[in-house]
């Protein structure tokens, strides 16, 4: 039977903290299962985004999102079905083939040992209150990644002593130049990507990698190679000095760098007819100057953040890395196979605040190196 780890806190606050889930017995179906009402609130909290026209679409969303999904080369098909016919709720499919908003993140070293960084941006309230670490297990070992019930993919994840890795949504290819066409690029693309028959989500990918990868290297030439159903930018750390590196990927080409290691956004260097991502409040007023110009100035303050995370403070997470759609923040070191999160979520108009914590993961015997 699956079982929760006790977490230690990293904050004196009464933010409660997140769970750690085992499930390597039952993967993500066990975790929808056990976590039913959660991921029917996470379901509601994120529709709540939409117009209220939407929602009585959503059956047929789900529908266009199985299509699409079948369409990929994406493993864990059963694994989905299984967790909607468990929730018995429409969504389950669309939230499965959605993809996140925007994020940033660093890999760097400190006294020769790799970390990777990073905050995810969502704009749907509820994600950071409601994220969980699940324990899984993989061919290649057991791995940690941080999830919600009902979702099978990985985007922010650590192999105690191989390697962590995490998402951040690739820019947008545009075919106009008006910022008010951008919902038109926006649907050109969509249809795109429903034309690219036999290659994986990203996010998906990403969680093969850690199931099937050893070490660090041969995580690098999967996420690099294996055919992906959108473009994408992975963060990727091992366990020595040097394994560190940012891959940008399109369909079936990447870009590899090991300098400059901090990732939002955008490409870098940028490239003619791509356009980093904006929040949903700038989406039909910003240029593509502006748009490059807000990935640029989160990744220069994450980059030259001064502090030290053997400290661990998420005193990194300020503005412009932290804005109104941080719904979390992780800090992850696979040589030591370390992991702590932070929850946000929405404070009226404010910027996001924490409401919920992770000290770091409590490694069981079975996962200490020998």
């Amino acid at each position: 039977m699956a079982r929760s780890l006790m977490p230690r806190l990293l904050m004196k606050t009464p933010a409660p903290a997140i769970p750690v889930i085992d499930i390597r017995d039952g993967g993500p179906p066990l975790h929808a299962q056990q976590s039913a009402p959660q991921a029917r609130a996470l379901r509601d909290a994120c529709l709540a985004f939409f117009p209220r026209a939407v929602l009585p679409a959503l059956p047929v969303l789900d529908w266009v999102a199985l299509r699409w999904l079948k369409r990929s080369r994406s493993p864990y098909l059963p694994e989905i079905a299984r967790i909607a016919e468990i929730l018995d709720f429409s969504g389950v499919w669309l939230l499965n083939a959605s993809y996140q908003w925007a994020c940033t993140s660093l890999a760097r070293e400190e006294d020769g040992v790799p970390w990777l960084i990073r905050t995810l941006d969502w704009p749907f309230s509820g994600l950071g209150r409601h994220a969980e670490v699940a324990q899984m297990r993989g061919n290649s070992g057991d791995f940690f990644s941080i999830a919600w019930p009902g979702y099978v993919g990985a985007l922010t994840a650590m192999a105690p002593f191989r390697f962590a890795a995490c998402i951040n949504q690739a820019p947008m290819r545009r075919h106009t130049l008006h910022p008010w066409l951008r919902p038109y690029d926006f649907a050109v693309n969509m249809f795109a990507s429903w034309g690219c028959i036999g290659r994986m989500p990203p996010d998906q990918l990403l969680r093969y990698t850690f199931e099937v990868c050893d070490e660090y290297g041969a995580a690098r030439r999967m996420l690099e190679t294996t055919p992906v159903a959108r473009p994408v930018i992975f963060t990727l750390v091992g366990c020595a000095a040097g394994e560190r590196c940012v891959i940008e990927r399109t369909a079936t080409g990447f870009v590899t760098r090991e300098v400059n290691t901090c990732a939002a956004n955008d490409w870098v260097p940028e490239r003619p007819r791509w356009e980093g991502r904006i929040g949903t409040r700038r989406f039909l007023n910003s240029s593509f100057a502006d748009a490059a110009a807000y990935s640029r100035a989160r990744r220069e303050a994450l980059a030259n953040w001064p502090g030290s995370l053997a400290e661990r403070r998420f005193d990194w997470v300020r503005q412009p890395v932290l804005n109104p759609y941080t719904r979390l923040a992780a800090a992850m070191c696979p040589a030591s196979g370390i992991l702590r999160a932070v929850g946000y979520d929405a404070a009226g108009a404010g910027l996001p605040e924490p409401v919920t914590q992770l000290c770091e993961i409590e490694l069981a015997p079975s996962l200490q190196p020998a």
